[in-house]
């Protein structure tokens, strides 16, 4: 995207961070503007993660303005906030790439710039990240100063609280903002808020406050006074207790859209030992109003013209998470037990219509995915039948919980995993390779991968019958486009369906990469399986096929060091079946962004590329 010097005279001055420290600090205000209008104008044309970055303009900016990035090590909390940071830090001209096959990662990425320190891309892991530098820092004695920024959203999950908890502990120095954008600026954060801000966290104040410690430390009810007195001062602006008895000298709220006020609390903080808590208020979406109202509508958007609506219906066929949600809706309907868990995701997951019509059984968690898994299973042991909707790379956060309070006590827990497989432009941190490696391992669980839309129904209505451990996992986007209708069907457990018929070779699909199975079979006169279950596998029919067929493939959209095709090796191997079997499916590595399309044509796992293995494999 060419830059009109007219409109962007002081952004095309910037190319790095050291370009912007030079300028004067009354400009900032117009750079913020301006940086802001290309946001817009980039996003709108490319797609990707908007309304975050648009309320972290000014913020970025402080930041990369008074700290000497990339020495003082700077991390954004899951990263979908850090474009403003990418366009500072030398990636400006590559934005339309963002998301996009062999273009920027979506999320800070250690490879891709010496200013992104840490690869991120789930939640609540900076502040942890940042004391382990903040600790390192400490040992090379260079006077390296640590930053982590962190959403309200992110400080629902119990690893900060862990972070801060530790933090405060060792006393090291790093500093933790806190970005609170869940509600509107209200009259607290004004211009006496951010004054008296600028007051708490000045040297004049600090050095009070530090010498009064030393002075009143041997007078323990003076001392207790005192802190006592310093505290209420605090409460007067904001809730700073929960923070203070962490360890963290906090100061705020103040505004997060004031650059001149955030640069100046910022330089007195840059000076502070030991933890320190910076509170601000931000808007997301500020600066574009629609995203303003709408937050969540423009947290991650499609391409658009900017001043009009987001485009709407860019898809008409339901997706699986609409169809998980319309199941969800049929089930409680009929099942005044069900109750349905989310940490977070209800739009992802299709729960908005649900948590709507049955507020009394949705359960929003936050981004707490252990205890979304052990609120479930506590659930289940008091009668109810919980369901706990998560998407493939965040139930890995879960896993501890999965097995020790589900699967050991085998209690009936069914898991519906969103975004199973190849997500597309989320890139290695969203891909959800691996929940059939670790969950096939795990005893007492049911474990379904439906081919298509009513077979992902009906496996749903399965597993919500089982009194044991189940999970249905299922990709993101849509099937074969399917119109289902209401019926739900419970399945036998652990039969396959043979969908055609054939000699020599015999494929088994476990999943909806059985449409692309579909045409190589035919084309190569051979049997295809929609194996459904992964556990317990159909070993009455393995033992069939192992008899009448002398070629084997599993397919798989999945992790093959350990997924389904080696749960069907090594069935054949304590079966004696000394058969050739090829495995399909993920290689071992982490699968870089692009589209699904894009993933599958470069993997070789769309129709032609499934056709090449085949015969080169058995034909060699």
């Amino acid at each position: 995207m060419s830059l009109d010097p007219n409109n962007y005279s002081l952004l095309l001055s910037v190319n790095y961070p050291e370009d912007l420290r030079l300028l004067q600090k009354h400009q900032l205000p117009k750079f913020c503007d301006e940086l802001r209008r290309y946001l817009l104008n980039t996003v709108s044309q490319s797609s990707g993660h908007f309304a975050s970055g648009l309320g972290v303009v000014e913020l970025t900016v402080a930041l990369h303005y008074v700290y000497n990035t990339p020495f003082d090590h700077l991390i954004f909390d899951v990263g979908h906030q850090a474009y403003p940071h990418k366009i500072l830090t030398g990636r400006r001209d590559k934005m339309h790439s963002i998301r996009k096959f062999k273009g920027l990662h979506p999320f800070p990425w250690k490879e891709e710039s010496k200013y992104d320190v840490l690869s991120v891309g789930h939640s609540s892991t900076s502040i942890s990240a940042a004391l382990g530098l903040a600790i390192a820092a400490d040992k090379e004695k260079k006077n390296r100063k640590v930053v982590a920024v962190i959403g309200d959203g992110a400080m629902t999950a119990g690893m900060a609280f862990e972070a801060l908890n530790h933090a405060g502990a060792i006393n090291n120095d790093m500093l933790v903002i806190l970005n609170d954008n869940d509600m509107s600026i209200s009259e607290n954060v004004g211009a006496l808020n951010n004054h008296l801000s600028k007051i708490l966290s000045g040297e004049i104040y600090t050095q009070f406050r530090e010498s009064s410690k030393k002075i009143l430390s041997n007078i323990p009810p003076i001392k207790e006074f005192a802190k006592k007195t310093e505290e209420y001062l605090k409460g007067m602006v904001s809730s700073a207790a929960i923070f203070e008895e962490f360890g963290f000298n906090y100061i705020g709220p103040m505004d997060g859209h004031n650059v001149i006020d955030l640069i100046d609390t910022l330089y007195n903080m840059r000076n502070h030992g030991g933890p320190q808590l910076l509170h601000i208020m931000t808007k997301k979406g500020k600066g574009y109003k629609q995203a303003e109202l709408d937050p969540i509508g423009y947290h991650a958007v499609p391409k658009f013209t900017p001043n009009e609506a987001l485009p709407t219906n860019l898809c008409k066929t339901p997706t699986f998470s609409q169809h998980f949600g319309q199941w969800l809706n049929d089930m409680a309907d009929i099942d005044p037990k069900l109750t349905a868990i989310t940490p977070a995701m209800r739009e992802g997951s299709g729960m908005v219509e649900f948590s709507k019509r049955h507020p009394d059984k949705y359960y929003d968690v936050g981004i707490a995915e252990q205890h979304a898994v052990t609120l479930a299973a506590g659930m289940s042991i008091a009668g109810l039948h919980p369901i706990v909707a998560i998407y493939s790379s965040f139930l890995q956060r879960g896993y501890d919980q999965f097995i020790h309070d589900v699967a050991i006590q085998n209690i009936g827990v069914l898991f519906a995993i969103d975004r199973a497989g190849i997500v597309g432009a989320d890139g290695p941190t969203h891909q959800g390779a691996f929940d059939l490696c670790f969950l096939r391992c795990v005893p007492n669980l049911t474990l379904m991968t439906p081919s298509n839309e009513q077979e992902c129904r009906h496996m749903l209505y399965t597993g919500h019958l089982l009194n044991s451990p189940a999970a249905v996992r299922y990709p993101r986007g849509i099937g074969i486009g399917q119109v289902i209708g209401d019926t739900m069907n419970e399945l036998d457990i652990g039969k396959a369906n043979v969908v055609l018929k054939g000699k020599k070779c015999a494929i088994l699909c476990f999943g909806t990469l059985l449409q692309a199975a579909l045409p190589v079979a035919t084309q190569l006169g051979a049997t295809l399986v929609d194996m459904r279950f992964v556990k317990p596998l159909d070993k009455i029919l393995l033992d069939e096929l192992a008899k009448t067929h002398q070629q084997f493939v599993t397919i798989e959209d999945n992790s093959i060091a350990g997924g389904a095709g080696s749960a069907v090796n090594e069935y054949f191997m304590s079966q004696k079946y000394l058969l050739p079997i090829l495995n399909l499916g993920l290689p071992d590595e982490f699968i870089e962004q692009g589209t699904q399309e894009e993933i599958y044509k470069l993997l070789k796992l769309d129709s032609v590329g499934i056709e090449v293995k085949i015969k080169a494999y058995f034909n060699s």
